[in-house]
């Protein structure tokens, strides 16, 4: 069963950082291109960021530009996110998911949605 696991939310002041973790289990994420999502209090899920499987990084959200980046490592099977200089408008729920085989959609490829993580940025 092809699942993702986000991990690494937490609470954090304004101007703080925290990564990410998005672990596979029961495929390789090797030839995927996976994206990171998130879902604020009383919006519409929002992509964030893509990465294709060659590595190729899409950015959906301009508030993230200069701040967020997204990387993979295959030998861990993990996509990671790494949010720095955090602001209040942040604070969401944060997901990941498949968005494509190799080149990244926009969507998720399965409409497959994990629990997420928690990120909030208050002081």
């Amino acid at each position: 069963q092809l699942q993702l696991v986000e991990s690494g939310g937490g609470l954090v002041q304004p101007g703080g950082s925290l990564r990410l973790s998005c672990a596979a289990s029961g495929f390789t994420l090797d030839y995927y291109a996976i994206g990171w999502f998130r879902q604020a209090p009383g919006k519409e899920r929002e992509g964030v960021l893509c990465i294709s499987s060659s590595g190729s990084i899409t950015n959906y959200a301009d508030s993230v530009k200069g701040r967020f980046t997204i990387s993979r490592d295959n030998a861990k099977n993990t996509v990671y996110l790494q949010m720095n200089s955090l602001k209040p408008e942040d604070t969401a729920v944060y997901y990941c998911t498949v968005e494509g085989q190799i080149y990244c959609s926009g969507f998720s490829m399965y409409d497959s949605w994990g629990q997420g993580t928690q990120v909030t940025v208050s002081s």
